[in-house]
């Protein structure tokens, strides 16, 4: 097929591409990129005029006119809300006379889980919507394209047209075909399982859990949500990335694939753990909490993820970024990978220079970190 035969295009929103027709170039299902979960942030304000998150959805069609691929892109005025710190890239290019802002970026906002960033009918429109990316950057003097938390699978597409390769680590829980909790902590060391097992009695200590999804996520449960999650936003990084009407939206257009544990004592919700679910994965997002007790945080984020895993026969939970205090609950690290294109060639070269290193520095560490998970060593 000839470039010549593709057609590329920016949509004003993702809101306004047919739902069914983006829906159809995600097969595997991921929900940050389905058009309800993005949709969602355009509709609720979090996302959109004065959040420094412009909408520029990348649209490929074939020659026949259909939908043939299509790219989450934003114009960002920041780097707020990417889990991938380039602030030091943007010193360095603003000192040697650059703007480094505005940048297009192909993430979806606000959440550091792994999937495709390049939504294609087929594998042969993965060029031509990189290369469109490019494109846009030029034609509107952007200094860079970034592209987060890429899935492996896509991996060679970035390397192919020459994007820059970043590496950095989460903690993933894998489901090793556990029967239940207690087969998990019988893979681990016996220090490791009393461990735990204290820290999962503490937590439930005069508290219980409730997990809802769908249409048992009542108005009342967002509204006792949103407080935590504005309470855990201020205190981490100032303003809550997300609006309140985001909540609603998610619960209305994809309330199957969310599911809020909330946790009460003496009736009422002290706090709560949201997750959303893809086909493979649970993937823990937002946290937040009223009380202060003791471990309730590993119990909603961590132990109670793994226990929903299992039970779904999800291969994996992703625990979001950062967070080394994961590994002695079960959860290992795994390299994850952003793309980078920058379109001033010394910039380039400066920044390949500095990633090369990274690379390395990133390598030991989780190597490192492998050697102290809390599994048995037999």
């Amino acid at each position: 097929m000839a470039d010549s035969e593709i057609t590329a295009r920016v949509a004003p929103a993702v809101g306004a591409v047919d739902a069914a027709l983006w829906d159809a170039l995600n097969p595997g299902g991921n929900p940050f990129m389905s058009h309800a979960f993005l949709s969602a942030l355009e509709d609720s304000g979090s996302v959109g005029k004065g959040t420094g998150w412009q909408s520029l959805p990348i649209l490929i069609e074939d020659e026949a006119g259909e939908l043939a691929g299509a790219v989450p892109c934003y114009a960002k005025g920041h780097s707020q809300g990417e889990y991938v710190f380039d602030h030091a890239w943007a010193d360095a290019w603003q000192r040697a006379g650059g703007d480094y802002y505005p940048k297009l970026q192909i993430a979806a906002p606000f959440t550091p889980a792994t999937g495709p960033r390049l939504l294609f009918r087929d594998e042969r429109f993965a060029l031509p919507l990189l290369r469109a990316v490019e494109a846009l950057c030029r034609q509107n003097e952007f200094s860079s394209a970034h592209a987060t938390f890429v899935e492996p699978a896509q991996h060679r597409f970035f390397e192919d047209a020459g994007w820059l390769r970043r590496e950095d680590i989460q903690f993933h829980w894998h489901n090793r075909d556990y029967a239940d909790f207690e087969d998990f902590l019988a893979a681990l060391s016996s220090r490791k399982r009393k461990a735990i097992r204290k820290e999962r009695s503490g937590a439930l200590e005069g508290v219980s859990i409730k997990r809802l999804s769908g249409a048992d996520i009542r108005p009342e449960h967002w509204d006792a949500f949103w407080l935590f999650y504005q309470d855990t936003g201020a205190r981490k990084w100032g303003t809550p990335y997300l609006t309140r009407a985001a909540f609603d939206l998610f619960g209305e257009r994809m309330g199957e694939s969310v599911l809020l544990v909330l946790a009460y004592q003496d009736g009422m919700p002290i706090a709560g753990a949201l997750n959303f679910v893809g086909p493979e994965a649970l993937y823990g997002r937002y946290w937040g909490c009223l009380v202060d007790k003791p471990f309730l945080h590993f119990e909603l984020c961590y132990y109670q993820a793994i226990d929903i895993a299992i039970e779904r026969g999800l291969m994996r939970v992703e625990a979001g970024a950062q967070g080394g205090h994961k590994l002695a609950r079960g959860y290992e690290p795994v390299t994850t990978t952003s793309m980078h294109f920058l379109a001033d060639p010394g910039f380039r070269r400066a920044v390949e220079d500095f990633l090369d290193r990274e690379r390395r520095g990133v390598a030991i560490d989780r190597l490192h970190l492998g050697g102290h998970t809390p599994f048995r060593k037999d």
